[in-house]
């Protein structure tokens, strides 16, 4: 008698729903790391770039200091760098000249809002501005706002900016 052999094929195996699952959760859990981490380095570029504007606009104060031998009012505010109209004294127009190109972009902070700007510190009396960005969350006096303090001795060369 002549037997006949089955032939044995091998058992196509896919993928359970446990494992695809699995898969999908690491690849779930990366993507969120990459993206939070993104995030966090936009966020930081945020900053740094307010620290630089922030520079810039210091600069700018300065020569118009040098100019005007003053800072420019609270009412002027910085807004005094570009636009001559906010200028009330006569004698003063002539001196201006403009110290900031680009006022869309020197107006506010990297998240739309406008640069905080004191001529005078409310504690002292001495010849100084203060400047700063309400930061991330545009809320005042939070601990995410970035300040830029500068005081000027009465010569008027400068001293150190403090943070």
């Amino acid at each position: 008698m002549k037997m006949t052999q089955k032939k044995v094929t091998p058992a196509r195996r896919g993928f359970s729903l446990i494992e695809v699952m699995i898969v999908l959760a690491i690849i779930i859990m990366i993507v969120t790391l990459v993206a939070f981490n993104m995030r966090g380095a936009r966020d930081d570029a945020k900053i740094s770039s307010a620290r630089i504007n922030m520079r810039t606009l210091e600069k700018a104060l300065e020569r118009f200091y040098e100019k005007m031998g003053r800072y420019p009012t609270d009412d002027e505010g910085i807004r005094a760098l570009w636009d001559k109209s906010v200028i009330t004294d006569e004698s003063e127009v002539t001196k201006w000249e403009r110290l900031i190109n680009n006022a869309e972009d020197a107006a506010n902070d990297p998240w739309g809002t406008a640069w905080g700007y004191r001529q005078k510190d409310e504690s002292t009396e001495e010849n100084v501005f203060e400047l700063w960005s309400f930061g991330p969350d545009k809320q005042d006096g939070t601990e995410d706002d970035i300040p830029l303090r500068k005081k000027t001795d009465e010569m008027g060369d400068g001293g150190v900016p403090t943070p």
